[in-house]
């Protein structure tokens, strides 16, 4: 009997410190920034721009900027703006194949830098990352952009990110890429026997103010994802409200959407919007 007692007593020591320690580190297992972002002519993307954004908590920050071209069907009006929110891992210069439909179509497109990404100063953190959304939102209309000249793409991690600023600032649309319900029911997914749901602090709670949001929703998920499962999509999608679109990639994951032609479906859904 003595050795269970002290088998009890062992393990649980031992679940005390796991838990403790991804309590204590818990942002270092939900960010993967990467520091190493070149030029964008380093990547071949010549038509993007280096721009300077500041938050509201000082930060500088450097994100991309290619300029949108006139429409010759829309009495030379120039086309909407794509503001992208990317995931959790990697840095702006990783996602040009993910935005390449749009720059071909004559989309501007605004690749969002988090802090503490591609060289940026700071750590990210759920309230940072919002007060990096802001600054990209505020600094194209500070360049003369209006709202509804403006369309949020987010992906996975960064899903969170604009369905916050499309509760904030009424935008012409929203596309969201493998999103969740919240990160809580992600992280409880993966962690089964860690009270996540008690523990996180960068919660992500998409699906409790995705009602707030009027603009048009289109929301994009692989059937096969196994970050972000397929129902944590669908659990935000009916907490939205009309009008809304649920496309389900047959085959793919959580990194290869845009390998399974989502950016034809994306751009399918904004011309329906002109």
């Amino acid at each position: 009997m003595h050795w269970v007692v002290k088998f009890l007593v062992v393990t649980s020591l031992c679940y005390l410190g796991l838990v403790t320690a991804m309590f204590l580190f818990q942002r270092r297992l939900q960010y993967f920034p990467s520091q190493d972002l070149a030029p964008p002519a380093a990547y071949g993307a010549e038509m993007f721009k280096v721009v300077e954004i500041t938050t509201n908590d000082g930060l500088r920050l450097t994100a991309w900027h290619a300029e949108a071209k006139k429409d010759a069907g829309q009495a030379g009006r120039k086309r909407p703006t794509i503001v992208l929110y990317h995931g959790n891992a990697g840095h702006i210069g990783h996602r040009l194949g993910n935005v390449a439909h749009f720059v071909a179509a004559g989309y501007g497109v605004f690749l969002t830098e988090y802090r503490g990404f591609g060289g940026n100063p700071g750590s990210p953190s759920e309230a940072g990352l919002f007060a990096d959304g802001r600054a990209a939102i505020k600094h194209l209309q500070g360049r003369g952009l209006a709202l509804k000249d403006l369309v949020l793409v987010g992906e996975s991690l960064g899903t969170g990110v604009a369905t916050r600023m499309a509760v904030e600032f009424p935008v012409r649309a929203l596309l969201l890429e493998s999103p969740f319900s919240s990160a809580v029911d992600v992280g409880q997914a993966n962690y089964l026997f860690i009270p996540v749901r008690l523990l996180l602090w960068d919660r992500f709670e998409s699906a409790a103010i995705i009602a707030k949001i009027k603009a048009p929703l289109l929301i994009t998920h692989g059937d096969r994802d196994p970050v972000v499962p397929l129902r944590f999509g669908r659990r935000l999608f009916d907490a939205a409200v009309d009008p809304k679109t649920f496309h389900v990639v047959r085959g793919a994951g959580h990194g290869d959407l845009h390998r399974r032609g989502v950016g034809a479906v994306q751009l399918e859904f904004l011309r329906a919007l002109e």
